[in-house]
């Protein structure tokens, strides 16, 4: 099979690892920027509120929105002297979900932070720096860390494994900046296991109907017992299409998350493969039919390469599961760690061969 003609632009984009979803977060501009919105929050009960009121959403609200704060980075970029330069302000969200101040957010939110420190306001109003101890390009996730307040309420972490399509979910956050903090939309589980982007992304998606819009990046996704059960992290804004958000799994946001905070960074296995599998392959005009996913390059130092593997071949299994995806392939690794031993089955010049390889190590940028 003749594909080296094709490498370049098959390599770009089969495993461009970097996430491929951001939900944005809202830009405000430099010095000169003066609109503001107002907004009048009415706080006053004036009586107790009805049963009929006090429905599901208003009560995982009140159970977990304490928890959700907002973020303000300052953005500096280069001018074409190559001087820094002040651009502006990005304002997203995250959610504080422990009693230690740790608070998950996505890491476009924070790229970029100045001496690596961000603004967060708390939903009290008062406002803390926060330090931002990691991030992970590839997930879009990133963790800051902030002196605990006196009076803090961590978000409970739900289980995003037993989610249900047509299960309620509530979306909170900061749309269009912190004058709308803290504001709620609601609607159900679309969808689980979504693939947006198969080159760069690292696991499914849950989607969701309840608006999440620019600003809402990195804020929580609950259900109706007011549990998080995952990162708001993008939504489809095109044309004719809505009612489409995305939020990633916390099943799987918080193993990066656990990671960032033992080691600052995100330890992951490693296989040295660049691969497609067949819908990639279609779409970059290569000829490639088969089932597995077809090895276009090699880290010629890395553990596939040192096990025999050679490009050309295609990789069926990974101990006993069939891979057809390059999803269920960064599945099937990430699940693994650093120094453990998978068996790959897999086909060379037409023939089925099976050998073990010991994943290497990889940290995130």
């Amino acid at each position: 099979m003749e594909f080296s003609k094709y490498k370049k632009t098959v390599i770009a984009c089969a495993l461009a690892l970097g996430i491929g979803v951001s939900g944005g977060y809202y830009f405000f501009g430099g010095p000169s920027h003066t609109q503001q919105t107002t907004v009048r929050e009415q706080t006053k009960q004036s009586k107790p509120i009805t049963e009929t009121r006090n429905t599901y959403v208003v009560q995982a609200v009140k159970e977990s929105g304490p928890a959700v704060v907002g973020i303000t980075t300052q953005v500096f970029q280069k001018d074409i002297f190559n001087r820094t330069i002040y651009a502006g302000e990005g304002v997203g969200s995250g959610v504080l979900i422990d009693n230690e101040g740790h608070i998950v957010t996505n890491n476009h939110v924070v790229a970029g932070a100045k001496n690596g420190e961000v603004t967060v306001s708390l939903s009290d109003g008062s406002t803390v720096t926060g330090t931002v101890i990691g991030t992970d390009s590839q997930t879009d996730l990133a963790v800051v860390k902030i002196k605990p307040p006196k009076d803090i309420k961590p978000i409970k972490i739900g289980d995003s494994d037993s989610v249900q399509v047509g299960e309620p979910a509530i979306a909170i956050g900061n749309p269009f900046g912190l004058e709308f903090k803290g504001s709620v939309t609601s609607g159900v589980i679309s969808a689980l296991a979504r693939t947006i982007d198969e080159q760069g992304q690292r696991f499914p998606l849950i989607q969701t109907d309840a608006a999440i819009n620019p600003g809402n990046s990195g804020g929580a996704l609950i259900n109706a017992d007011g549990e998080l059960i995952g990162i708001n992290s993008s939504k489809i804004s095109k044309e004719g299409i809505e009612g489409m958000g995305f939020a990633i799994p916390i099943n799987s946001a918080m193993t990066i998350v656990d990671s960032i905070i033992k080691n600052g960074k995100v330890i992951r296995p490693y296989i040295g493969v660049w691969a497609v599998d067949r819908q990639t392959a279609a779409r970059n005009n290569v000829s490639y039919e088969g089932d597995g996913l077809l090895i276009v390059q090699l880290d010629s130092n890395g553990p596939a390469a040192q096990a025999g593997l050679v490009e050309g071949d295609t990789i069926a299994q990974i101990d006993g599961k069939d891979i057809t995806t390059l999803l269920e392939l960064k599945e099937q690794i990430d699940a693994k760690s650093p120094g453990d031993t998978i068996l790959v089955s897999y086909t060379h010049n037409g023939k089925m061969k099976s050998t073990k390889i010991k994943l290497g190590q990889a940290a995130s940028k």
